[in-house]
This record gives structure tokens, sequence and C-alpha cells, in this order.
């Protein structure tokens, strides 16, 4: 009645998987989803930081888990591809596996499964959080720093997250207010946060580094444009989106392309 073993992935057929439940497996991705990393705009920092990161797990060396946080759109998710990307073009054989928050209950036989691989693993969670009756956060901090095996040599863990904290602020503040520990019940809250050694934080990009970006993006893909004309279209795109931000950027990028006749 007990489920078959989950069958070990021919790991030689892809740079990229996805893990699934039900039935577990690794699903090879051929063609990854991603932006060249000279595109990426106004996060040099937290570009250089991950990069070098990455480079060190890739080459065998000590290398930290590491929290993308901060404002939406503006590449979090987008830079650790990219970044996989460049450091596999460098010569380094590096995998990398995406996870869904809501498959995170089955991160411990996804590690097992990884740690019987020779290959080196960046273990991707995109917009990772956890609502007040959510208790997944638990079983991950132990994966992370502080079980047992605690996380394979092998396997670095990145997640991406509009919160600094990966929990509504709220959450926390009600625990400093109600509780008869409040200090106790704050520390059980943040301490997910803290098994992440690098936080990268992605803050509201300024109104010319979102034109830059859009120049970027019509110089890459060979879409002429006077200044005057993307400034105005841009803008007012902005206006009606009400926000302005990375991916606001490639939204009307796209949107030009489209009415250009230039597919991407």
């Amino acid at each position: 009645m007990s489920p078959p073993p989950t069958e070990t992935p021919d790991f030689a057929a892809a740079d990229a998987f996805v893990w699934q439940v039900d039935p577990e497996r690794l699903v090879p991705v051929p063609r990854v989803n991603r932006v060249d990393m000279s595109l990426l705009l106004g996060i040099d920092r937290a570009r250089d930081t991950l990069l070098e990161n990455t480079r060190q797990f890739a080459r065998g060396l000590p290398a930290n888990n590491a929290l993308l946080w901060g404002a939406r759109g503006m590449g979090k998710s987008s830079l650790v591809k990219a970044v996989h990307a460049a450091v596999v073009e460098e010569g380094q054989a590096l995998k990398i596996v995406e996870m869904h928050r809501e498959d995170l209950t089955s991160v411990g036989r996804l590690l097992n499964l990884l740690r019987q691989s020779g290959s080196r693993f960046v273990l991707f969670c995109d917009d990772l959080s956890f609502s007040h009756d959510d208790q997944h956060y638990k079983s991950l901090k132990a994966v992370l720093d502080g079980g047992i095996e605690g996380r394979p040599e092998n396997v670095v863990f990145y997640a991406t997250s509009n919160r600094r904290h990966l929990m509504p602020r709220d959450m926390i503040e009600n625990e400093r207010a109600t509780a008869i520990s409040p200090s106790e019940a704050t520390e059980e809250k943040v301490s997910l946060s803290d098994r992440f050694g690098l936080w990268l934080g992605f803050h509201p990009c300024d109104q010319d580094e979102y034109l830059a970006m859009i120049r970027g993006y019509c110089d890459a893909y060979g879409i002429e444009i006077t200044h005057e004309a993307l400034r105005a279209e841009a803008i007012e795109w902005q206006a009606t989106r009400g926000a302005r931000s990375g991916r606001v950027a490639w939204q009307f990028f796209t949107d030009l392309a489209g009415r250009r006749g230039v597919c991407l």
C-alpha cells in the first residue's frame, strides 16, 4: 500500500528541474524562462553579491542561503534565474530546482533525493511567505539549519519574498502585544528568515531607472524609438498602472514590441 520510492532522475538531461508532487518527481525544464543579466538594471549590489555567492557554491566552496526580499516586480526571481545561467555559461556544472511554496511539506524528501546526487543544486522557491495559520515554516526551519541532517552540502536554498520576515507584519506585532512572553513569541516568528545568511533588499526604482530599463530592452531587441517618444509613452503607461517597476517596464516593452511587429 506504500507508494513506490521516487525514481532518481537523469540530472544530465537538463540544467533546470521543477519538483512536482502526486506523484513526487523532478521534471526537467529544457528551456528556462529568463532574462539576460545585462538587462537587469538598478540592482547592481544584489546582483554582484548573489553572483559571487553562487560562484563559490558551484566551485564546491562554502556559500549561504539567500533571501531576496522587497518591492514587487523589481527582478528578484529574474535575478536568481539569470545568475544560474551566468554561472553555467562560465563552465560550472550547476543545476537549479524550483519548488512551489505549497509543496514545502515534501522538502525533506526532495533534499534526500538531491543529497544522493553528485551534482550541485540551487533549490529555488519563488514568492515564499506564510499566513497566520500556516505551519509549513516550522518544517522548513529545521531543513535549512538546525536539524540533525541539516542542509545537504550540495544544495543551497534561494527564496524570494515581498516580506523581509516571510510573514505578515501584523502577525508579528500581535505576538508582541498579546503573548505572555512577547520576546519569545516574536523570536519564533522571525527565526526562519535568520536561516538565510544573505538578505538582499530590492527597492522601488525611480523614473530614470524605469526609462533606462525600457531603453535597454529596445536596444537588445533592435527596436528604434526616439527618447522623447519613449519617455512620453512609458510615463503614460506607468500612470495607468499606478506603479513603476521592472515588471511594468517589461509589460510596456511587450506592448511596444507587439505594436512594432517585433517577436520576443
